[in-house]
């Protein structure tokens, strides 16, 4: 019983329980490129952090940009890339076909972490490891396993001891238990040997066009003589306007029909799910259910407090690819359906899972072109 416990003396527990996990996966063994960077990713998910890793490291090297658009010129400049993910894990069956599908020479596992063995050495790690527990869209619970499968991040920070770590997660983890779980938290990545930077970002500072506040924590170990610095918001304030929706999805007039077809509930038409097209996107959430809505045709409707409705005939979620669109992944970047005998509501649930999970590349992007320019002066 955990009831006349402290906050700290349940986290202890729950801490100490989840490490005691059966360890029984062997891990699979990476390839690596003497002349790369080599990453490893951890809740790899479909990839989003890994394409921004990739994208930065082909920016450092050629001190240029490039549209990662064009599939042919990414394609043909990858090789030239800083950074290579020699490994990366996960146990979302669709989310690693789709990661395979774009990283052909990434050693992939899927397996659940907790039973891994052990993990394999490399330069930087990154993880995003699961929220729902923190989410304050959630139940918060204290208690909820989720919240601890952090440690297994830990684990592999102790074993491996990469000069860098990136991870990612809601603002909620800030303020579960009054902020005395990622107290616990932070302190636990610092006696793995690293100092912390940690930020809440907001992704449309950056050129998503889309609201998406994430908490970023940046490791450095602690014999790196390197102090990490969040890069400057490029957009809003004195910088560039946001991207707005007009200019991300006005264009694409996707007629795909991917999009969640079905009732909306009443939680979904408690508040306003329509943005103007002069505005930023919604959160892209892991549920094509709980998709923000397309911004054509009439704004929604404010009937009380409470709740809202639509006007006019113009009215639909958001489709796969908007989604993708809207979290900088390029088109030509696609997400695996699984099993094709599935309802097409179903399928449309495994694509925004995969999406709505995954780091904008954008974000991911700038967030780690710091650590390539540190790696270059090395060179």
């Amino acid at each position: 019983m955990t009831e006349n416990l402290s906050v700290k003396e349940v986290f202890t527990l729950l801490v100490e329980n989840e490490l005691q996990t059966k360890k029984d996966v062997t891990p699979l063994v990476p390839a690596y490129h003497a002349e790369k960077v080599s990453m490893v990713s951890l809740f790899c998910g479909a990839g989003g952090f890994e394409v921004g890793f990739e994208w930065a490291g082909i920016e450092a090297v050629l001190s240029r940009r490039i549209d990662i658009h064009d599939k042919n010129l990414f394609d043909s400049l990858r090789g030239r890339s800083l950074f290579k993910t020699v490994y990366a894990l996960d146990f979302f069956y669709e989310a690693l076909e789709t990661y395979a599908k774009y990283f052909t020479e990434t050693t992939i596992q899927c397996a659940n972490i907790r039973h891994l063995q052990s993990f394999p050495i490399a330069d930087i790690y990154s993880f995003g490891f699961p929220c729902p527990g923190f989410s304050s869209a959630g139940p918060r619970n204290l208690k909820d396993e989720r919240n601890y499968l952090y440690v297994h991040c830990c684990r592999a920070l102790q074993e491996a001891q990469p000069s860098f770590f990136i991870a990612e997660n809601v603002p909620g983890m800030l303020t579960l238990q009054k902020g005395e779980v990622f107290a616990q938290i932070e302190q636990d990545f610092k006696d793995c040997g690293y100092r912390t930077y940690t930020k809440v970002v907001n992704a449309r500072d950056y050129g998503v066009a889309q609201l998406r506040e994430r908490v970023i924590i940046v490791g450095v170990r602690n014999d790196i003589p390197f102090q990490y610095v969040f890069p400057r918001e490029t957009h809003g304030g004195n910088g560039l306007p946001y991207v707005t929706l007009k200019e991300c999805i006005g264009e694409l007039n996707d007629n795909s029909n991917l999009y969640y077809e079905g009732s909306y509930s009443s939680q979904y038409m408690s508040r306003n799910r329509k943005k103007d097209w002069d505005d930023q996107s919604f959160t892209i959430q892991a549920s094509a259910r709980q998709a923000p809505m397309h911004p054509s045709g009439l704004p929604m409707k404010r009937i009380n407090g409470s709740k809202w409705e639509f006007e006019g005939d113009h009215n639909r979620r958001l489709s796969v690819r908007e989604a993708a669109r809207i979290q900088s992944f390029p088109d030509w970047y696609e997400f695996s359906q699984g099993k094709r005998n599935s309802s097409h509501n179903t399928l449309l649930e495994r694509q925004f899972k995969q999406i709505g999970n995954a780091v904008p590349p954008l974000l991911a992007k700038v967030i780690i072109q710091p650590i390539a320019n540190y790696f270059l002066s090395k060179r």
